[in-house]
């Protein structure tokens, strides 16, 4: 790529510069010459074959272009040939699409012209190119002729100057002769000056006159072009709205398989049959198909329910209980106690006690070939496989799962509720809430280790402190514990199943996450869903969550059913759409929930429910008449330069700051971790291996201790006593699921300095 910046390409332009093409999976991108000319793109391996070798050439007239991302773009007539390339730059990549995309419009109002017998202007509508060639000549003859008649005012006035100056000189010196011999003589020059004067001022008048009446002619005229082109731009801006609303949409579709249709810059020509990869072959098969399927119907629809509902007072809505599934309460006060509970003030912002750091160093830009890696891993459980660290990111998993408590004010909200159906709402709520930080975040946690710890202590700031321990390693399982004082409790045990199927990988959280509210004694129990990132081998890294949840609430039988839909590129919704339904014991909805996981989430008061028409599968949907959406929950907006930060939240920058008092077993006090987010990856590499083989060893250590004191060689065979320092494996008698739960003594030991019980891990 040249490194001075060229000029902005015109139609008729020649524009060279190296680009970087696809060539296949083995090689990649390979560096080439690309020579733009006549409508034509031409390519070279480099400069010096140009004069004998071209590697191929496409015609741009019948071309489809099409921007994948900042630096990337495709260029494809259809099948055929199709080039996939890459600019250093995105102003370069911006540079080559202007270029090429003249370059476009030129090629076919120049086939356009030959196709049409050589007439300028037909009777019949023209196409936009033909339309643009006609007005484009028209407006350089009336130019070419305008400046001819500012060429002859011109001459005009320098001649009027000169004459001017003559006639001056011819009557001074008239005016200084006295009467005699050469009186008549000057009189006869004064004369001959004066009439050339007035001849060429009457030139002038005339050219003047001309150009008045050519500018006046043309005036409406261009008026109009000008207004034809003010309406056009608006229509263009009002369809740039509408697909700027799409891009992200298409974008994603795209992205998210490792195959592109040729038809890429028109959707509408795409299907399955169609699609071929950027090699020569496609490798479509089964698994890869995950999200294209047809786009899954609604399980209900949601209608505005009857002004009537609005007007009722408490009185007359209790008796429409039945039929309605409304408490005997107001609707009004109903949707008040929601939106903003009077008796449930909102908590103070308290002063922190502690100036938490807002940034961490950037992170480097190393390259890594991914599938150098992966290629040996596909069905694999990648938490068995050693990853370098240049696919992590510098936190672990127990600080991820503590992540989860960044929208704690919804339980706060809950703790409050005195239903216990608007109470399951802002559960919901927060359920979905702990996905949102991960919609850019594609880099992998570090596992922890086998005892690590991380302790959250925000008591002060916000009223929670949390605790997370490894408990076990294969499979690896993780223990949560968290306690508010404003009422509520949070536990969680998560085992992680990750797959790898070439395209995409597949993380399934197994466990089960509970909260428990003091007051109310309601006890609250949900799963997670399935993540999956995309575009393992080549492209932009994408995530995306898929399944469904039900937050149950055992003591009293309400439960929340919430969906969220998978991407699919045949979908109309919005991406990462999440829905859900509040019912009571006997089914009967209450509220619905919709939005998105990476946004935000709105709660609807049921009204009235009913039967409706039977969907495209012959399921019959549930109508939901319901009073206007209402937002629960909203995502933070992202710190400044979080794009440079691993897309970290304002939260999870403090999750690694040092700390004094922590355990030594803390996730802050890991090395390899701490010289990664240092941004010195290659020392971090070589640390993560040592505790690794450390960990190993430790790990054969105990299954001996254990094989000897088994009662028979084949009972301890195998076998790990390691017992978790802080947590105990129990059944909850409530929800009938067995679980590892806090036994306490960790902030005592921390309030003591007494950390003598502790492993040596690091």
């Amino acid at each position: 790529m040249s490194e001075s910046k060229p000029p902005t390409p015109t139609p008729g332009d020649t524009y060279k510069g190296w680009l970087f093409k696809w060539t296949n999976y083995i090689k990649g991108y390979q560096r080439r010459w690309f020579v733009l000319s006549n409508g034509l793109l031409s390519y070279y391996r480099t400069q010096a074959e140009m004069g004998h070798t071209c590697r191929g050439t496409i015609n741009l007239a019948t071309a489809n272009i099409a921007v994948e991302d900042s630096c990337n773009f495709v260029i494809s007539n259809g099948g055929a040939q199709t080039y996939h390339l890459k600019a250093s730059s995105e102003v370069e990549r911006q540079r080559w699409i202007t270029a090429l995309e003249l370059a476009k419009a030129k090629a076919i109002h120049m086939q356009a012209e030959s196709d049409d017998s050589g007439d300028d202007c037909p009777p019949v509508p023209p196409t936009t190119a033909q339309s643009g060639g006609c007005r484009n000549s028209e407006i350089q003859s009336t130019l070419r002729t305008l400046n001819s008649k500012v060429e002859d005012l011109a001459t005009c006035n320098d001649l009027i100057v000169k004459h001017g100056s003559a006639l001056q000189r011819s009557l001074s010196e008239l005016e200084g002769i006295r009467a005699g011999a050469d009186t008549g003589e000057k009189i006869r020059q004064v004369t001959e000056r004066a009439t050339l004067f007035r001849i060429t001022s009457n030139a002038m008048i005339n050219a003047c006159r001309d150009f008045l009446s050519l500018a006046q002619t043309h005036s409406k005229r261009w008026q109009k072009a000008l207004q034809t082109e003010r309406e056009q731009r608006i229509r263009l801006e009002e369809t740039l709205e509408q697909l700027a609303k799409q891009h992200n949409h298409l974008e994603r579709a795209f992205r998210g398989a490792t195959v592109l249709p040729p038809s890429f810059s028109n959707p509408a020509l795409g299907s399955k049959g169609g699609v071929s990869g950027k090699g020569d072959a496609s490798d479509e098969d089964d698994d890869n198909e995950f999200f294209d399927a047809m786009e899954d119907p609604a399980e209900f629809i949601t209608v505005p329910a009857d002004p009537k509902y609005h007007r009722r007072s408490g009185s007359n809505v209790s008796g429409l209980s039945s039929e309605t599934g409304m408490d005997d309460q107001s609707v009004n006060f109903d949707e008040l106690s929601l939106a903003s509970n009077p008796e449930s003030p909102q908590p103070l912002e308290l002063e922190p006690v502690k100036q938490r750091r807002t940034r961490i160093p950037d992170k480097p830009n190393y390259y890594l070939n991914l599938w150098s890696i992966m290629k040996n891993c596909i069905g694999k459980e990648l938490s068995k496989i050693p990853m370098p660290v240049n696919f992590n990111e510098p936190l672990s998993m127990l600080q991820r799962l503590s992540e989860d408590l960044e929208y704690y004010e919804l339980l706060d909200k809950a703790a409050k509720c005195q239903s216990s159906l608007e109470q399951m709402c802002y559960v919901a709520a927060f359920t979905v809430s702990s996905y949102s930080t991960t919609v850019h975040r594609t880099g992998k946690p570090f596992n922890p280790l086998l005892g690590e710890t991380f302790e959250l202590d925000r008591l002060r700031e916000c009223g929670y402190r949390s605790l997370c321990e490894q408990v076990s390693h294969h499979p690896p399982a993780a223990a949560h514990h968290a306690i508010s004082e404003k009422g509520w409790t949070l536990r969680q045990e998560i085992t992680l199943a990750s797959k790898f199927r070439g395209k995409y990988l597949s993380i399934m959280p197994l466990g089960s996450i509970q909260c428990i509210f003091d007051k109310s004694k309601n006890h609250y129990s949900w799963k997670k869903v399935t993540t999956t990132v995309h575009n393992i081998i080549v492209g932009k890294l994408w995530i995306d969550q898929s399944g469904e949840i039900d937050v149950v609430n055992h003591k009293t039988g309400d439960r929340c059913h919430l969906k969220f839909a998978p991407y699919s590129y045949f979908s109309r919704d919005i991406p990462r759409k999440v829905t859900g339904v509040v019912t009571d014991k006997d089914g009967k909805a209450h509220y619905v929930l919709s939005g998105t996981w990476d946004e935000k989430m709105e709660f609807s008061r049921v009204m009235q429910s009913s039967k409706g028409e039977n969907g495209t599968e012959g399921k019959q949907r549930t109508v939901y008449q319901t009073l206007k959406a209402k937002e629960i929950w909203r995502k933070n907006p992202l710190p400044e330069g979080a794009e440079n930060m691993y897309y970290f939240s304002s939260l999870a920058l403090t999750l690694n700051e040092s700390e004094d008092g922590v355990a030594p077993t803390d996730s802050r006090r890991r090395p390899d971790q701490r010289l990664m987010e240092e941004g010195r990856w290659d020392e971090a590499n070589a640390e993560k291996q040592r505790l690794e083989e450390k960990q190993r060893t430790v790990r054969r250590e105990r299954e001996r201790e254990a094989v000897k004191t088994a009662s028979s060689p084949e009972e301890g065979t195998h076998q790990d006593n390691y017992q978790a320092l802080w947590f105990e494996k129990t059944d909850d008698p409530v929800s009938g699921e067995s679980l590892h739960v806090y036994k306490g003594g960790y902030w005592e030991a921390k309030e003591k300095g007494s950390w003598d019980m502790c492993p040596d891990i690091f």
